[in-house]
Order: C-alpha cells, then structure tokens, then sequence
C-alpha cells in the first residue's frame, strides 16, 4: 500500500535546509566583509601598539632589539623633566602641550559654539557661510601650516603690510619669536578646526525637539536662560565627542608644528609627537622615542576610556 506524499509538504522539506543556509549566509556575510578590515586594524594598529610597547622597555638606538631595561627609559624621561637646567626638550614638549593642548580645545569649542548658534538663527546666507567655515577642514595640515607661516612672516606677512600702509610701529614676529611660536601653531590650528566643531554643534542644534524650545518661550525664559539651561545640557554628548576629538588631534598634532615654525627650529614649539618623531628618527634613541609615543598613548586612553565607560553605563 503506498501513501501519497502531500506535495507542498515535500516542497517544504527540500526548501527547509536551503532556506536555513540563506539565513547562515546573510547572518555571516556582514563578518565575511568585515573580517579582512577587522584583521588589518589588529595587525597594523594593535600589533604595532604593542611592539611599541616592548621596544620602550628595551635599550634599542637606532636599530630595534630585545635587551629589556625595564622602566628605565621611561624614568629618563621624567630625569630630564625634573632634574635638567636647563629644562629638556621632553618638559619643554609637556609645557607646550598644555599651552597649545588648552588653547586649542578651549577656542575651537567656544568658535564653534558660537558659529553653530549664529547659524541656527535661520540668517541669510547660511547656505554660502556653512561651506566657508568648513572649507579650511578640507585643508591638510601641512596647508594650512605653510599659509600662516607666510601671512605671520614679518618680513612678507602681516606685519609688513601694515607697515606698508604707515604704522610703522606694529610688531607681530610670533612666528619668529622662540617663545611665541606655539601660539602661532594654536592659532592655525583653531582657524582649520572650529569649522568641524560647528558643524558637529549645528548638527545637534537642528536635532533639538522644538517643542522644547516652544514650552521654555511659554514659560518666559530668555534665550540666555533656554541656551545655559536647555539646550547645551541636552547636547552634552555632543561637547564630550567634540572634546575627544579635539583632544587627540592636539596630542597626536606634527605636520602643522613643523610647517608652521619651519621645521621647529631649536625646539621652541616642541610637542609630544615632534619629540617622539625626532628621538626616534633622528637621534636614534628608539626605546626612548618609544617611551614617548607610550605616554601619548595612555593620554589618549585617559580620556576615553571613561567616557566610553560613561556612555555605556547610561545605555545599559
């Protein structure tokens, strides 16, 4: 006696392990895509990251080894910083790091802040003034470092022309002046970043409920009061990721340094990165240069890991 086989039930059976496969293939081939991606970071990012780790624990100069000193590398760094008269060009870099390091993100924020508010008004001509505040961004480093350097030269720049049309008297040779010259930098630096910054803060702005904005003008606040109270509270996350932003681009800040200052001669604008890149190449001292690039590194790490730890904190 044979039983006949319901043909929709045998065209779900062969269907079954296809369709289950389809369902593997599309879950996994988003990880297939990203594997190459994903593996070239661990490599090229975390691998180096690590070797970097070790080589500051050895003696290496100008060729790499692996005669582990310990701490000692990290130590002279400090030496230098505490016990030299005069001071290394590693105290010189921390000095010029908060100096620089502070003027940037302070100026940047506020510049951007500012910008992002005065657009959000809804002015005429925003659409031209968005693009000139953001054009600078789309300027290398090294572009944007040169072009100050020739408009802040005082024998071609700024202070010519002005002696040019009769005050005679004015003197502006920062980029000269061994002591100035980081304040050279800083101001490259915020006039190609604060575009980026009100870009982020225009975005949030536009992001904001209006009927918030619409019960704070019902209940009589002032723009003053609905800016401090309101609305820069609710973009929080937004000053955070601009902070981290800005901040690791100070830190890790070399092409415009020396573009800026001319190669940074006799290492008045020293910073952290130019102090790395010299000691490492140019001096051969690797495990120091190493050493340096470590405290970079821990830096940034400071700073974002308790933010990390922070946003996750709320999301769970």
């Amino acid at each position: 006696m044979t039983t006949a086989i319901d043909p929709i039930v045998a065209d779900a059976a062969v269907r079954g392990p296809r369709r289950d496969f389809r369902d593997r293939l599309r879950n996994w081939l988003p990880r297939i895509v990203l594997a190459p991606s994903f593996a070239l970071v661990l490599f090229f990012v975390y691998g180096f990251n690590i070797w970097t780790l070790l080589i500051s624990f050895t003696n290496s100069k100008a060729f790499t080894n692996l005669n582990f000193i310990g701490w000692g590398n990290y130590a002279k760094l400090w030496t230098w910083t505490f016990e030299t008269d005069p001071p290394s060009n590693w105290y010189t870099a921390l000095v010029n790091m908060v100096v620089f390091g502070g003027l940037y993100v302070i100026f940047c924020l506020a510049l951007g802040l500012t910008l992002a508010i005065l657009l959000d008004q809804k002015i005429r001509g925003e659409g031209i003034l968005r693009p000139l505040y953001l054009y600078p961004l789309a300027l290398s480093f090294i572009v944007t470092g040169t072009a100050w350097k020739l408009f802040l030269d005082p024998r071609i720049g700024l202070e010519k022309a002005v002696h040019d049309l009769g005050w005679t008297s004015f003197h502006f040779d920062w980029v000269v002046n061994p002591r100035m010259m980081i304040y050279c930098v800083a101001i490259a630096g915020i006039w190609q970043t604060s575009g980026f910054v009100m870009a982020m803060f225009l975005a949030a702005l536009r992001g904001i409920d209006s009927e918030i904005l619409k019960a704070a003008q019902i209940d009589g606040a002032s723009a003053y009061a609905t800016y401090r109270r309101i609305i820069i509270p609710i973009m929080r996350p937004v000053f955070m990721s601009a902070l981290i932003i800005l901040t690791h681009m100070a830190i890790k800040s070399y092409d415009l340094v020396l573009s800026v200052t001319g190669k940074n001669p006799g290492g008045a604008a020293e910073l952290p990165s130019t102090f790395m890149y010299s000691y490492t190449f140019t001096r051969n001292q690797t495990a120091v240069g190493s050493a340096s690039a470590i405290i970079m590194l821990m830096t940034i790490a400071a700073i974002m890991v308790p933010y990390l730890y922070s946003e996750l904190r709320e999301k769970a």
